[in-house]
């Protein structure tokens, strides 16, 4: 499952995302500590600067922030090509300003790290990598050339060419490594939070389904009384017009609409009530009801409940929650999608867990992805490729995070492992020797309130 399935904006995508203000507001912060910086090395060292030019590179971003400010509204957000100008500005004045007060030889030259950590958080790879190849030319030639420092006798102020090309080259391996370091955890950040909303729309979808299911139940009961009486009477009229053969037709119609209009709400309100015995179902119903969708697929789907150690023998009755069921078929989906032919899946109970197994007898899961099932968008399983059953299928990675999400969030403990050794030949693997599932819920979080009255059911509202 993709995130286009879920109409979300991925890294690729990310037009707008600044707000001039946010840039705005650093810009003036950079400019008080440059106006800082150079009246305290001017007045309080005695250091000789270029205060013209000097204060004429200050001016030129007060002037740049003016023009923001009075030209654009407070929630302008800036398109990639803006933010890529607005951050080539400032690193541009920056640089020119080091140039104008010692080059390397200035401690602060290590803020031109500043726009390109910033482009690496919020802008696309291609912007940062222009900013970051021009911060590095602009280190460069600052190296190579600038105003040299000098105090009030006139003595310039030098460091050791050694230190000064270790400076160099550590603003550099800065740029390449902070701006790495920024771009994947914003990169990372973004995933999650793009794979989360979709977990939310799954959930919200799965809630509403299951709400339409009670009101078309509620339906079905409101309107159990009158077809009824509909049915009744057209019985009678039809005995009445038995030798009325024109009207004995017209009854025989009404009496088949009302069975039809009653067979229509039955089926309609299969998918779910809100009637409170709804909300509570036994183990194996609630797996089967996961699964579904997925009994036509051609793979043989097989269902096994049992006691565990201590378990009573009496299968017990689960919460039949919307995060259940969704996150339930999201696993038995990836099974199907994966087996050769047959996904077993398996429901125990003691007194204390309930645990739930989805095996399947495919390829199972690479190695080399064990450790990040359940991140979103892990693209890879077996040498599995789309097929028709599910064209344009990229591997688990988004629905199965929606479904390690959900569960998780009833309480239940997800382990994905593998049933056999891939490197056994196909005659000695076992029957079962696919990718394995397991969730484990504690009692308390997965079975049904025994004792009492279940109460009043619950009023939809649309």
């Amino acid at each position: 499952m993709s995130s286009h399935v879920f109409g979300l904006t991925t890294g690729s995508s990310r037009s707008d995302w600044v707000r001039l203000r946010t840039l705005i507001l650093l810009r003036w912060m950079a400019i008080g500590g440059q106006l800082a910086a150079i009246s305290v090395a001017s007045f309080a060292y005695g250091i000789i600067l270029p205060l013209g030019l000097c204060y004429l590179a200050v001016g030129a971003s007060v002037i740049a922030n003016l023009i923001s400010i009075f030209v654009y509204p407070e929630n302008k957000r800036l398109s990639e090509a803006e933010a890529m100008l607005t951050l080539l500005f400032d690193l541009s004045q920056l640089s020119f300003l080091l140039y104008l007060t010692g080059g390397l030889t200035n401690p602060f030259a290590l803020l031109i790290l500043a726009p390109v950590t910033i482009s690496a958080s919020a802008l696309e790879l291609r912007t940062t990598l222009l900013l970051g190849a021009l911060a590095i030319l602009f280190t460069t030639l600052i190296l190579l050339v600038s105003v040299p420092l000098r105090l009030e006798d006139g003595v310039a102020l030098r460091v050791p060419v050694v230190f000064e090309f270790g400076f160099w080259l550590a603003i550099v391996i800065g740029i390449v490594f902070l701006g790495l370091y920024s771009r994947r955890i914003a990169t990372e950040m973004r995933t999650m939070a793009d794979a989360l909303l979709a977990t939310q729309m799954a959930l919200a979808r799965e809630q509403k389904l299951t709400d339409l299911g009670g009101v078309v139940a509620a339906a079905a009961h409101e309107l159990g009384t009158p077809l009824a009486t509909i049915k009744l009477v057209s019985a009678e009229l039809m005995e009445e017009l038995a030798d009325r053969p024109d009207l004995l037709e017209d009854a025989r119609l009404i009496r088949d609409q009302a069975d039809r209009c009653r067979d229509i709400l039955r089926g309609m309100g299969r998918a779910g009530k809100d009637d409170l015995h709804m909300r509570h179902a036994p183990l194996e119903a609630v797996l089967r009801e996961a699964a579904e969708p997925h009994l036509g697929r051609g793979k043989a789907i097989q269902f096994t409940v049992y006691p565990g150690p201590g378990g009573e023998a009496k299968q017990p009755t689960i919460l039949r929650r919307p995060e259940v069921v969704h996150g339930l078929r999201n696993l038995i989906q990836n099974a199907v999608d994966f087996a050769k032919g047959t996904v077993w899946v398996d429901g125990e109970w003691t007194d204390r867990v309930v645990t739930v197994r989805i095996v399947d007898d495919g390829p199972g899961y690479p190695t080399q992805v064990i450790g990040r099932i359940g991140d979103p968008f892990v693209r890879s399983r077996g040498a599995a490729a789309p097929g028709p059953e599910r064209p344009g299928y990229e591997g688990m990675g988004l629905g199965l995070f929606i479904a390690k999400t959900l569960l998780e969030r009833t309480g239940a403990e997800l382990s994905f492992a593998n049933a056999s050794d891939p490197f056994l030949s196909p005659d000695e693997r076992p029957e079962r020797c696919g990718a394995i599932v397991e969730l484990v819920w504690q009692a308390k979080d997965i079975l049904a309130p025994t004792g009492g009255s279940l109460g009043l059911n619950q009023q939809i509202n649309p």
